[in-house]
């Protein structure tokens, strides 16, 4: 008994370790490279070139303060949220991971997005405290981990969540 239950526990342990982890993607993964041609905000990026055309991706599963809102206008640590974007991403060649719809009800493309060290872009915005959860079904494929994320860095009180 002690043989299967010691064999069960090697053969977890060795799935976990070969699986991908989803905050890391190869370039051979992902769905599209392109680069990062100005940032907008704290979740949407402009980038080029998708079928040889400039275009607006909004990042899946998060939400960051707003900065450019028509009503709203600049909201608590939108101007942060934005430049943190702008620094991680501005200018980088990074990659697309689509989900279920790729495109929002302004046209703008969907993603999950990665620089090409592997670092997924939209959960370090989480991680750090500069953006919230917000999924929208059918788009729900790291909603788990956003969530582990954001109750860190709430915890830890970084960004929004700080005094």
């Amino acid at each position: 008994m002690r043989t299967i239950r010691t064999y069960a526990l090697f053969a977890a342990v060795l799935a976990w370790v070969l699986s991908p982890t989803p905050t890391s993607l190869s370039f051979a993964q992902a769905e599209t490279e392109v680069q990062v041609v100005g940032v907008v905000d704290g979740d949407t990026i402009e980038i080029c070139c998708v079928r040889g055309k400039h275009e607006k991706v909004r990042y899946i599963g998060v939400n960051t303060p707003e900065t450019r809102h028509p009503t709203k206008g600049v909201e608590p640590l939108g101007k942060e949220a934005a430049e943190a974007n702008r620094r991680l991403v501005g200018g980088h060649n990074i990659l697309l991971e689509f989900d279920v719809d790729q495109r929002d009800r302004n046209g703008r493309l969907l993603a999950y997005v990665y620089l090409e060290d592997g670092t997924f872009v939209n959960a370090w915005l989480v991680r750090n405290g500069y953006a919230q959860v917000m999924t929208v079904p059918p788009n729900v494929r790291y909603r788990e981990l956003f969530l582990t994320l954001e109750r860190e860095a709430y915890q830890a009180q970084r960004g929004l969540w700080g005094q």
